[in-house]
């Protein structure tokens, strides 16, 4: 099984910021359903997030550096 990286990007919607957090991360994982999952994991617990409050805007393969 070969990891991966992920780059995902998008933005936290929440009533108590004046406009949305957007974000870029980038994050190891095996599949793309994995990548995102340590998305709404780490963003969640950063900015209090639920789920729904986390929109996703897109989820590539980032290149090598």
């Amino acid at each position: 099984m070969s990891v991966k990286r992920y780059r995902v990007k998008g933005e936290v919607n929440k009533h108590s910021f004046f406009e949305p957090l957007t974000f870029d991360k980038v994050v190891a994982a095996s599949r793309e359903e994995q990548a995102l999952e340590k998305v709404y994991a780490d963003v969640g617990s950063r900015h209090r997030a639920k789920r729904h409050e986390i929109t996703i805007h897109s989820v590539e393969e980032a290149a090598e550096e």
